[in-house]
């Protein structure tokens, strides 16, 4: 037969039901898809073994003839099970396939099958859960105690699977397109002279090491070459974007140094170093005569609002223009985008803040309702308006700064003369949600080719491999310094045996009129019948039995994201009037809570956490001079896993964490692919800087010499496929 690479692989497999379920789960349609599905990992060898030579605990392979078959159900769970049997000329033993119903009929009464799985002995009964399993000619026999030849000296691969389409399946699968050389049909994306230059392997080499190693070099080749070429894509397409949106026009601010510092004197506050620092950038940004793209970082309580008003403050006090507003300010504006209401609404009340002597418009706009300031009648108040009231002052610039959630980049939204977006915990958003609002036109018609200067804010620690990947599009600025007088939390790892003792002191500070988070894995309890019962706290549950055994004098509230955007409203606004004592919630919180008498949070579950995520919940009872306990509840047993709890107290930072978190759980445990639109190989090199780096450099030369990348058609392809499949999202 001969395969193309794109070709479908249905025409060249013959697909059951489940099979085309599961590969359209995993987003494979052609034979290329299906060639760059790399393993996961490499299994040990497994010995092909008599059934009865089998030990409990050990991976084997046995080969005999099925004695029956039979669908069942679970007697705990009610689980759908298939049930093999099979023989061998020494002994028999049964295979169960949990969830998988359709394996009983892979194979009928009397065929041959190999099975490939963990032994488990009880009772002298042999059981593999659900083995390998492929049909054969005969029973094979058993041989030296090798499944593979003297010369077949390779690891198992072994892939990602999903229902209906099993590791094993993709071995085979696989192996069939290396034998019809598919791989060399492949034209390579990355230039000959990098991969040179990086003693890389060629693609059509690549994925004959990846997927049939003959020694460990070559995987760990493969597996390099295929990191690089990610991250490379990632940056070649995130650094033209930026090129792109830098050769538009801007604004350039005339503002001086002088009222700037008038301004932040005025917070009642002094700036900490870092802040001054990353103000100092971005206002000489906004001086360039190119837009600024630039990403603030930060820890919760590290001042990220207070910079964001200061660049708000030099857009909209400075005047490119002959025609002026009221109050002498120029009629440059100011969008800034949050996640949710709950932070956008506290923002709008943070700027009322910094701007009331100034005599500045401030508007919210959200799906909820809309509020205006009205600087001269009230500067501590503001008021309710209607929404057509509210755009047309934003479009005849009256008002100077408009705060809001996704709402900001809906098409009713316009500006005279947008010259500043703040995009708040940006990663919450898309790429393209982020450019919708950046690249939104001034409708006046002196600056309709104008695009506004960018300024992205995180509270989310990551570490910095990561961030000059993902934000590769971005100059970063770190915040990496907290206010003056914030006393350190007092932060405990706390085992079952200690819980009783940690409520006592909560009670304490509850007496004083303190308030309280308790922060659970998720929002329900597990359906026993749908999935296993895991010993996870769930909010509701949580939430039921602190008020009835633990503290019943004191009023408790429930926020998750189920919730409506009004009802989580309505309880963080009675949580920070103080009608709500201890709040039971999911990690919602992360982001967008500032209740200054919240000085305790017990964090269930902490090992379900990664240490950054343990960190920017901490962070939540940061937010006051008054002494601040972070209680990180867990029930593990392992050492390794209290070790990594307890690296949280000694931590000076969140970026110190990010990075820990990378080493101690792994790119695995980052969730590269849902959250940052990186597959698990290519996390593989952020873990290595000298890689991120190259990678990074290598797109530079590209892009310098060849701007719009017309030298390398596959390269340009490949961008174009990764942002229609991830939107970096």
């Amino acid at each position: 037969m001969n395969l193309e690479p794109n070709q479908l692989i249905e025409s060249a497999f013959r697909l059951n039901p489940f099979q085309k379920d599961g590969l359209n789960k995993l987003g494979l349609e052609t034979l290329t898809d299906l060639i760059l599905y790399l393993p996961s990992r490499y299994g040990d060898k497994a010995e092909l073994k008599h059934i009865e030579e089998t030990a409990g605990g050990e991976l084997a392979v046995i080969s005999g003839k099925v004695l029956g078959t039979k669908i069942s159900k679970s007697f705990k769970t009610n689980v759908p099970m298939a049930e093999m049997t099979v023989e061998d000329d020494t002994g028999k033993i049964k295979a169960i396939w949990f969830h998988q119903p359709y394996m009983a009929k892979k194979a009928s009464e009397g065929k041959f099958v190999k099975l490939t799985g963990i032994v488990n002995v009880k009772k002298n009964q042999r059981v593999m859960i659900n083995p390998e399993m492929e049909e054969t000619e005969s029973m094979e026999l058993a041989h030296h105690g090798s499944l593979f030849s003297k010369d077949d000296i390779h690891s198992t691969p072994v892939y990602p699977e999903t229902r209906g389409v099993s590791s094993l399946w993709f071995r085979h699968a696989i192996d069939k397109l290396l034998k019809n050389k598919i791989h060399e049909k492949m034209e390579d994306p990355i230039p000959k002279e990098i991969l040179e230059k990086y003693h890389l392997p060629s693609l059509a080499t690549a994925l004959v090491w990846i997927h049939t190693p003959l020694k460990d070099d070559d995987a760990i080749s493969a597996r390099k070459r295929f990191s690089f070429e990610e991250v490379f894509l990632i940056q070649l397409g995130r650094q033209k974007e930026k090129k792109e949106y830098e050769s538009n026009p801007s604004f350039k601010i005339k503002t001086e140094d002088s009222d700037i510092k008038d301004f932040t004197d005025r917070f009642g506050f002094g700036m900490t170093g870092a802040q001054e620092k990353a103000i100092k950038q971005i206002i000489a940004d906004m001086r360039d005569n190119k837009p600024m793209t630039r990403l603030l970082e930060g820890d919760v309580g590290s001042g990220k609002t207070a910079v964001a008003a200061t660049a708000t403050f030099g857009i909209i006090s400075t005047c490119p223009f002959d025609s002026k507003l009221s109050g002498g300010y120029g009629n440059l504006q100011t969008a800034y985008m949050a996640p949710t209401e709950i932070l956008a609404g506290q923002h709008f009340e943070s700027f009322i803040k910094y701007f009331k002597y100034t005599g500045i418009n401030i508007g919210l706009i959200t799906s909820g309702g809309c509020k205006k300031f009205p600087s001269k009648s009230n500067p501590e108040k503001w008021t309710d308006i209607s929404k057509n009231q509210l755009l047309k002052w934003v479009a005849n610039g009256e008002i100077p700064v408009l705060i809001g959630t996704h709402s900001l980049i809906s098409k009713t939204v316009k500006f005279k003369h947008l010259g500043l977006v703040i995009i708040d915990e940006q990663h919450r958003f898309g790429v393209e949600q982020r450019l919708k609002l950046a690249k939104k036109i001034s409708e006046s018609d002196e600056v309709s080719n104008c695009v506004p200067h960018l300024l992205t804010m995180t509270a989310t620690p990551i570490p910095r491999t990561l961030a000059l990947t993902i934000y590769g599009d971005l100059d970063l600025t770190l915040l990496d310094e907290m206010p003056a007088g914030r006393k350190p939390i007092v932060t405990e790892i706390v085992s079952p045996a200690k819980r009783k003792e940690v409520y006592e002191q909560i009670h304490a500070e509850l007496k004083k009129g303190r308030q309280a988070y308790i922060i659970c894995p998720r929002i329900d309890e597990p359906d026993p019948d749908k999935e296993m019962a895991l010993n996870v706290k769930s909010v509701k549950e949580e939430a039921k039995r602190l008020k009835k055994d633990v503290f019943k004098e004191y009023e408790i509230g429930i926020l998750h994201s189920k919730l409506t955007p009004n009802a989580k409203e309505k309880i963080m606004d009675e949580f920070t009037k103080g009608k709500i004592d201890i709040l039971v919630a999911t990690s919602v919180v992360e982001v967008g809570v500032n209740v200054p008498n919240a000085t305790i949070i017990i964090i269930e579950g902490g090992e379900r956490f990664g240490l950054a995520q343990l960190h920017q919940l901490r962070g939540r009872v940061l937010r006051s001079n008054h002494q601040a306990y972070c209680y990180i509840f867990s029930d593990t047993k392992s050492e390794k896993t209290f070790e990594r709890l307890r690296a949280i107290k000694n931590a000076k930072n969140g970026f110190e964490l990010a990075e820990m978190d990378l080493k101690l759980r792994g790119f695995g445990e980052l969730s590269g692919r849902k959250q940052w639109g990186i597959s698990d190989i290519g996390m593989e090199a952020i873990k290595n800087i000298k890689m991120v780096e190259a990678a990074r450099n290598e797109a530079e030369a590209i892009l310098k010499k060849d701007p719009e990348i017309k030298k390398y058609p596959l390269l340009r392809g490949k961008i174009k496929e990764r942002k229609e499949e991830t939107h970096f999202e």
